[in-house]
């Protein structure tokens, strides 16, 4: 019987944070990084690279997450005229994760010491994947990212899953653009397409792209009217015409206006249930880009192919959680490396506890964290358990344990499931393995365990359904068994 109340309880707040039934305040985190390394820098920068960060340690009294307490030091090197523009993807509120968004801000201040002219820039999913974006709905890791100082960023589609308000409160507490040049709204665009920073002498361009793919991979009635029309929309034309026009005709206003290097900023990837909106998609039919950096595939290939005119264009991705920065060198003769630092394959939890860096966004990280761990740790319910997302054996090529949940049955899958049943007095429960994204160990299960496990705003709906399509729901689900789908 004891064991009957503590499943239904944890049901209970398992169900209730689903449905967005807590309205726990909001954080949102866009944060850009590409750091270049050269022969010149190569020794100094990979040191500063290297250094991660457990700025949670670093709390000191009267620290502020202010971009004004966070101000750069950078001192007053005299300047070489070369430029490294630096950025970051998909973060997915790791900013203790990898390099840290501590260990950026050295890194950067380590090369404007040496002279070089920076700008730092995101591609997007920066506000949403850890609780100190669910608890504060992304408002956290906006205001770390200002102290981190970012030129401009674009929206990926987890910028909107705490809904569109709340994405433009975020966006109007950035204190830089926010840039698309295909998210719009009844047609207009939302935001400027592009952004032009003048830097070393020298105006470097950065058009923005938003994956159609948001309308799917957020929740569609975000960008829906009260009566279910689409009213927001990212160009998501079939055959993917609009979307191209779209970007050449931000490229050629940016080349009208001077720009001296065009730099894509997309959120796009390379998946195939992508296509036609892939980077490579957008290379192959536009012409003007120099460069293009992008997210959403959390993949770190470094790609080079042709564009529509035959002309050579690199693709860079740096990946998630920070475990690289990317880097794009510029100097007086061009484009000279475009490539990314590589968090060290070691284990990275140890590393991160062995370092501490104190500067002041290691101290704004832990001012932010600080204010969310009594809510965290509040004990909600216990388990005898361990529920568990993952093979209990397998690993993947990264040393990582393989998701389970997403191609087999859990018991954490199961308990999600059942819990949502329980609540709503329904005969089936049905929830996708990609909405789960944590294992809780046996024993006290906190509140932040439970953020941990659904840190998506979703909500609970109740439908009447036939058996057969119930069968071709758990079919769909299953159609790429033995290989990971979220929607599984």
């Amino acid at each position: 019987m004891k064991k009957s109340r503590a499943f239904i309880v944890i049901s209970m707040i398992i169900a209730l944070l689903i449905s967005g039934c807590t309205n726990m305040g909001s954080v949102s985190v866009h944060i850009s990084g590409e750091a270049a390394q050269t022969e010149a820098v190569s020794e100094d920068a990979a040191q500063a690279g290297a250094v991660s960060v457990n700025a949670a340690a670093t709390g000191e009294e009267g620290a502020s997450s202010d971009a004004g307490a966070a101000e750069k030091e950078t001192g007053s090197a005299e300047k070489n005229g070369e430029i490294y523009i630096l950025y970051t993807s998909d973060i997915h509120c790791g900013v203790e994760d990898g390099f840290g968004l501590a260990g950026l801000y050295e890194y950067r201040k380590k090369l404007e010491e040496q002279g070089y002219t920076t700008i730092l820039v995101d591609d997007g999913d920066a506000v949403q994947g850890e609780n100190i974006g669910t608890l504060t709905k992304g408002e956290a890791i906006i205001r770390l990212m200002n102290a981190m100082d970012y030129d401009v960023a674009v929206p990926g589609n987890h910028e909107f899953d705490y809904g569109m308000e709340q994405f433009m409160k975020l966006a109007d507490m950035a204190e830089f653009p926010y840039i698309s040049c295909n998210f719009n709204k009844e047609g207009e665009l939302v935001f400027k397409p592009y952004e032009i920073i003048e830097a070393a002498g020298k105006k470097i361009g950065f058009v923005g792209l938003t994956t159609p793919q948001t309308l799917t991979t957020s929740t569609p009635s975000i960008f829906q009217d009260d009566n279910g029309n689409f009213i927001y929309g990212f160009l998501e034309g079939e055959n993917g015409a609009l979307l191209y026009e779209a970007v050449q005709e931000a490229v050629d206003a940016v080349r009208a206006e001077g720009a001296d290097y065009v730099y894509a900023v997309g959120h796009m990837g390379n998946s195939e249930s992508a296509r036609p909106y892939t980077y490579a998609d957008i290379i192959s039919h536009t012409e003007g880009i120099d460069v293009f950096l992008d997210g959403h595939s959390h993949d770190t290939d470094q790609i080079v192919m042709k564009n529509r005119a035959g002309k050579e264009v690199p693709r860079s991705a740096v990946g998630t959680k920070m475990s690289s920065i990317g880097y794009s060198h510029i100097t007086d003769e061009g484009i000279a490396e475009t490539d990314i630092l590589n968090w060290p394959d070691t284990n990275k939890t140890s590393l991160v506890s062995m370092i501490t860096l104190d500067n002041p966004v290691s101290r704004a990280i832990a001012e932010e964290t600080e204010e969310l761990k009594d809510m965290e740790e509040q004990v909600v319910a216990k388990s005898t358990v361990e529920l568990t997302i993952n093979d209990p054996v397998q690993k993947d090529e990264k040393g990582q344990p393989v998701r389970m949940v997403r191609r087999a049955e859990t018991n954490m899958g199961d308990f999600t499931a059942d819990a949502l049943r329980m609540m709503t007095d329904s005969e089936v429960g049905l929830i996708n393995g990609g909405g789960i994204r944590d294992s809780i160990h046996a024993g006290d299960i906190t509140y932040g365990d439970i953020i941990s496990v659904f840190p998506f705003n979703n909500n609970i709906v109740v439908v009447e359904a036939t058996g057969q399509q119930l069968l071709d729901a758990l079919e769909w689900g299953a159609r790429r068994v033995p290989d990971e789908n979220g929607g599984f």
